[in-house]
């Protein structure tokens, strides 16, 4: 636990951004002259300018329980401290106790690169965490440009956590200098890819019979949506999938390309085809999807190359078959 103190110490040490630290509520507000200044008072307050007020569809989403959290921002030390308090009637994610076992994820956006998170609590469904993360060598323009966005989350032991739900504050819609506490909504986590277009794929297939090998060289993407409620670029990759009778047999996957819509991969893959076979009975499944250590993956787009699998994948499997040994690549438009 730190001190105000050892605080003190680390904020004056040169530390670059990103460099976060838990603090204690008490020893925040001993750093930033606020020892005088009554805690309970200051959970209460509420920001009451227009800007704050929920709008209809928040409100009408309210199953989803609440999030406090406060900010405060020291230009003399370019620290942002945001201190995460407790989440209100969270739904119950057990249905046999009738609870959650909650935790919050924050980050700071644009920058999607210091995140953090609270404790898990127990069997809760008003958690109270009163947990503070400092991000230091923040500049005032970063500060205004920023968002905070809180995911809640439901730790589970067995499977991949539950996320509740998301609250997204940017920093632009209030003054940071005096400590502001807030009180929002807890949102449906939103996904913003619905029937827009989902981009393209350019895939090379080479097939060598005599191995009994095919070649897959995933070597681009181009406009790819944005896909979740911050509005920025993703960090997309692409999974392969090697069907057969179409079950799956073989699967590869590209690295992880950050922050783009239109990733450049050249990646190359062998899969080994079953001997005396040829590539009719096989197919090749490839889904694009964006890389989040938040939450789940979410699927960007998907696409099946293949006999029988739409006019264009069925001309370039046929190509790939007709041309042994030879590499055919193809644009190939994402489906949902």
């Amino acid at each position: 636990m730190y001190s105000a103190t050892a605080v003190m110490s680390l904020s004056l040490g040169g530390m670059s951004i990103g460099a976060v630290v838990a603090l204690t509520v008490g020893a925040v507000f001993a750093v930033a002259g606020l020892a005088t200044y009554g805690y309970k008072s200051l959970k209460r307050r509420r920001e009451e300018s227009p800007g704050f007020r929920l709008s209809s569809a928040e409100e009408a989403a309210g199953n989803l329980g609440s999030l406090t959290f406060s900010v405060l921002y020291d230009k003399c030390k370019q620290t942002l401290l945001v201190t995460i308090v407790r989440c209100e009637d969270l739904p119950a994610k057990d249905a046999h106790l009738g609870s959650s076992d909650p935790y919050v994820k924050l980050q700071l956006l644009p920058e999607k690169r210091h995140k953090v998170k609270t404790r898990v609590l127990r069997k809760t469904c008003s958690p109270v965490y009163e947990e503070t993360f400092s991000f230091y060598g923040m500049r005032p323009a970063q500060v205004k440009s920023a968002s905070l966005h809180f995911v809640v989350l439901s730790f589970d032991r067995f499977s991949r956590d539950h996320i509740i739900g998301e609250v997204l504050f940017p920093m632009g819609e209030t003054e940071t200098d005096d400590l502001l506490s807030v009180t929002r909504e807890i949102q449906p986590r939103q996904f913003k890819v619905k029937n827009q277009n989902r981009g393209e794929l350019l895939v090379s297939l080479c097939h060598q019979p005599a191995a009994n090998r095919l070649t897959v060289v995933v070597l681009k993407a181009r406009n790819l949506p944005k896909m979740d409620v911050t509005g920025l670029a993703g960090d997309p990759y692409v999974k392969l999938y090697l069907q057969y009778n179409g079950q799956r047999i073989a699967k590869k996957k590209t690295h992880v390309k950050k922050r783009t819509l239109n990733p450049v991969y050249n990646e190359s893959f062998v899969f080994e085809v079953p001997p005396n076979e040829g590539l009719h009975q096989l197919a090749l499944e490839l889904l694009v999807l964006d890389w989040d250590r938040v939450t789940k993956n979410e699927v960007i787009g998907r696409l099946e190359l293949g006999l029988g699998r739409g006019e264009l994948a069925d001309k370039h499997w046929q190509e790939a078959m007709n041309c042994p040994r030879k590499q055919i690549a193809e644009w190939h438009r994402l489906a949902e």
